[in-house]
């Protein structure tokens, strides 16, 4: 585990706040190095799938010329949800380290846990609770300042 890509992460989602996003940041690492960087545009662009995962995706694949990210870990501020794990499953992403946990819409053990699900033909492993306290926090602020 290396704090230095979640950090990052929260860069991305510090990002999304000054948008007006819900703040959730994903950078993709191959090799130590960082290849793809998201964060929330849902609002901004009015687009359901705009998750900090589902564009750290596509930035690692237009980089990569491949939608096959294999060898590559994900490093989220919050669990995924059942799109994004669907979407780092379909990419083949090997390790997710997400910070906090999503009680609501968790699909890597909150909710349910996608990659449990037998006879899937590629599993993601999964590594929770990566500075959870610094990325709820994030969140719990945003919320907090909406109200």
């Amino acid at each position: 585990m290396n704090t230095f890509f979640m950090k990052e992460a929260i860069r991305e989602a510090e990002k999304a706040a000054d948008l007006g996003e819900v703040p959730i940041g994903a950078v993709i690492v191959k090799n130590g190095i960082i290849i793809g960087r998201g964060h929330n545009t849902r609002e901004s662009e009015e687009v359901a799938y705009g998750h900090a995962e589902i564009n750290a995706i596509k930035d690692a694949s237009a980089k990569l010329g491949s939608w096959r990210l294999t060898g590559c870990s994900i490093y989220v501020t919050i669990e995924p949800c059942p799109m994004c794990a669907g979407a780092l499953y379909q990419a083949r992403i090997d390790k997710i380290y997400y910070g906090a946990s999503d009680p609501k819409a968790g699909a890597c053990g909150s909710v349910f846990d996608l990659f449990s699900v037998e006879g899937l033909n590629h599993y993601c492993h999964v590594f929770p609770g990566i500075l959870s306290d610094e990325c709820k926090s994030l969140l719990q602020s945003f919320f907090r300042k909406r109200r």
